[in-house]
């Protein structure tokens, strides 16, 4: 990790942990909004206009934090607004690199090695992981935003006087509540829950974090036998977005590597069938490459030491 812009570590998968063993999250640190007329968001300060040509994305296919907001660039017609660069999938021992791998690209703007390179251009002393996604500002040459769940509702809005057809609303007033509180229950419990499993240090965080990822995936089986569409009925919102990201990764590396191995995602037949659906609609197929999700997962040394990577699933 970084310390006071100095990179000081090898890379390590578990960022932080309770006492009891528990897998915590590391917090996002920049947090600044594109927004229609360059106003300031909810955090952060203004000066980000939403403007064709003048925003870039980092990502990784690998990771689903990331993959949520390459997926809102689809849904929302920006593919061709901001630019997009993803690193390779296999975690080095200073992080996300750029290159090197079929798919994964250079970086375009600074030339950077690695990732972290990226976040002290953006600050000489930052201390802290260095995250996908980033959104960047190529006009002023600042992070924006380093926040998934903040780029996913900033794309939603900010972009929709630049585009003709900015598709749907993933955040409609009228579910906004309902949705912030599917969102925390998915997160906590199954988004997050699946890593609480893999990198738990104790059997006893271990056990309690596989229990809440099958006790919601079995909610949310329920659930989607009596909507037979979305999470909302028919409308797709954010929070299947972020429910995709998690499924679609399921079966090739959190039943195996996380060992979140009662049963796959394949043998439940509504959720199967859900995320097969949203994998269907208009290029959301491009955002999730197997390849890179497998080499990534299987490239973290502390749960694969051999780095041998399974030959299947083959497909989705």
């Amino acid at each position: 990790m970084l310390v006071n812009g100095i990179w000081k570590e090898n890379w390590q998968p578990v960022q932080n942990e309770d006492e009891d063993g528990r897998f915590i999250r590391q917090t996002s640190s920049f947090r600044h909004w594109v927004t229609p007329d360059g106003s300031a968001g909810i955090t952060g300060k203004g000066g980000f206009k939403a403007e064709k040509g003048r925003y870039h994305l980092y990502v990784a296919y690998i990771c689903p934090w990331a993959c949520r907001t390459l997926m809102a660039l689809t849904l929302k017609n920006l593919t061709d607004v901001i630019s997009v660069s993803v690193v390779n999938p296999k975690l080095t021992d200073q992080g996300w690199q750029f290159g090197g791998f079929d798919g994964a690209d250079e970086d375009p703007l600074h030339h950077a090695r690695y990732m972290h390179q990226i976040y002290t251009h953006a600050d000489s002393t930052f201390t802290g992981r260095a995250t996908v996604p980033v959104l960047w500002d190529k006009h002023t040459d600042q992070m924006v935003n380093n926040e998934s769940a903040d780029i996913l509702r900033m794309l939603n809005t900010a972009f929709s006087d630049v585009v003709e057809d900015n598709g749907p609303d993933l955040y409609p007033d009228d579910l906004a509540e309902d949705i912030d509180t599917l969102n925390e229950h998915i997160y906590t419990r199954l988004n997050n829950g699946v890593y609480q499993a893999g990198f738990a240090t104790t059997q006893k965080a271990y056990e309690e974090a596989y229990h809440n990822v099958f006790a919601t995936l079995d909610a949310l089986e329920q659930r989607l036998a009596e909507t037979r569409g979305y999470l909302f009925g028919n409308r797709l919102t954010e929070a299947d977005v972020r429910l995709f990201v998690t499924l679609v990764r399921f079966d090739a590396a959190y039943h195996g590597l996380f060992k979140c191995n009662r049963n796959t995602l394949s043998a439940m037949p509504n959720l199967h069938r859900y995320m097969q659906k949203i994998l269907a609609l208009d290029g959301i197929q491009a955002t999730v490459q197997l390849d890179h999700i497998k080499a990534g997962y299987y490239s973290v040394k502390a749960l694969n030491p051999t780095g041998i990577v399974p030959v299947g699933p083959a497909s989705l």
